[in-house]
């Protein structure tokens, strides 16, 4: 194996001298971060019932930076404050770890809210 000189007087490293994970580069697409927000939100909200659609995200990468957009539904009476920041924070961290882009901005859409007893139902014992 034989080095080449740079011009600077530096040896050059042929092609098999560098690291595999030094060459060449990676690129993630934006739907791929996107169903990684979407499944980190429905993990963030928890169970929901057949009539919750689940939740969905769009998202926007510029340079190792992504910029999501979670819409989703609630069950309602529910504290939808607390929801929304424990998906913001879910969301972040998740693709943060998997893809590891830097997450700003997380913005949560709240589309619907389903009534978890439907007006009529009473809770309680029935006779």
């Amino acid at each position: 194996m034989t080095s080449v000189s740079s011009e600077a007087g530096e040896p050059r490293r042929s092609a098999a001298a560098v690291a595999p994970g030094e060459r060449g580069a990676i690129r993630i697409a934006d739907r791929v971060v996107a169903k990684i927000a979407a499944q980190a939100a429905r993990e963030a909200v928890g169970p929901r019932t057949a009539e919750v659609a689940a939740p969905q995200a769009t998202v926007t990468v510029h340079h190792e930076t992504a910029r999501v957009r979670v819409h989703l539904e609630l069950d309602y009476p529910t504290d939808i404050g607390a929801r929304c920041a424990a998906v913001r924070r879910h969301v972040a961290e998740r693709v943060g770890a998997l893809v590891g882009m830097e997450v700003p901005e997380v913005a949560v859409h709240v589309e619907r809210l389903h009534l978890t007893h439907p007006q009529g139902t009473e809770q309680g014992r029935t006779r």
